[in-house]
């Protein structure tokens, strides 16, 4: 089941499944404290809740509805050094600093960082940004997770990391600015319940970046090259920390752009995760 959160012509935001081409609304407000698509999941059964919220006679093409990042008041969190080529290329951005991010992907407790509010989150098909004090910039594609405030997995969506290397280069300190922007940050466009995508591991995770119409940079790899279970990574993030408002954890990324690629204006970034969606943002 796949859930998106929308934008009606009229203004008004809700919450749909997506079918296809179809968007079939939810009535939210029809049961108390449903009233936000993180309501419903974080229900103890979410497909049961949206059956019985489904308003199928006003189902209306996907297509005329504005797709929103699937978030509400919930922080985005990202985890570091969890791939291979994300360790190889954090030692390379920082010599200095190599033992640690060697010591990081071995470790038992990964890195984890805050790495967005919802205000500093971009919407599907809107502009994420690059710094204009940095000039190393790249996407970051990431498997998303959505996690309930009881610490469940009960979601998957796409996610964007933007990172300025040559600022996180400079002195690992430096990573929260490096890090955390306004715009650096994407989600969407939808979430899918983990039920829905068992084998979350086989899904594949790819990245095509356009540039006057002709591809930059292309790569992918897989959920299953990640050095740490995904609910590791959910438990070490809600471990001595509280997220009453669930919380978005983006699970680090494996594709890394050469060392002399960066991000430019108008840039069509596209990260698709196979059986969860396809995210595309322009680069402002």
């Amino acid at each position: 089941m796949k859930l998106a959160k929308v934008r009606y012509p009229d203004g008004r935001t809700g919450a749909v499944r997506v079918d296809g081409d179809l968007a079939v609304p939810i009535e939210l407000g029809a049961m108390p404290g449903v009233d936000a698509l993180s309501d419903l999941l974080f229900a103890s059964d979410p497909r049961a809740l949206v059956d019985d919220l489904l308003v199928s006679s006003a189902a209306r093409p996907l297509a005329s509805l504005k797709l929103l990042a699937p978030i509400d008041r919930q922080e985005v969190w990202a985890a570091g050094v969890t791939y291979k080529r994300s360790k190889v290329a954090r030692e390379e951005e920082s010599a200095g600093a190599a033992q640690f991010y060697d010591k990081v992907y071995t470790a038992a407790r990964p890195e984890l960082f805050l790495k967005a509010t919802p205000g500093r989150v971009s919407h599907p098909g809107e502009a994420i940004r690059v710094r204009r004090d940095a000039t190393w910039n790249v996407p970051e594609p990431e498997l998303t997770l959505a996690i309930a405030p009881d610490g469940r997995i009960v979601g998957y969506t796409v996610g964007n990391d933007v990172s300025s290397r040559d600022i996180e280069g400079e002195n690992p300190l430096y990573l929260p600015q490096a890090k955390i922007y306004r715009g650096s940050a994407a989600l969407g466009p939808v979430v899918v319940l983990a039920d829905a995508v068992p084998n979350i591991a086989e899904s594949e995770i790819a990245l095509t970046i356009h540039r006057g119409g002709t591809i930059a940079f292309a790569g992918s790899t897989k959920v299953d090259q990640i050095t740490r279970p995904l609910s590791s990574l959910s438990e070490w993030l809600c471990r001595e920390n509280d997220f009453p408002h669930g919380v978005f954890l983006m699970t680090g990324t494996g594709i890394v752009p050469s060392d002399d690629f960066s991000l430019s204006t108008g840039d069509v970034v596209t990260i698709t995760v196979t059986g969860v969606g396809t995210l595309i943002n322009h680069v402002a």
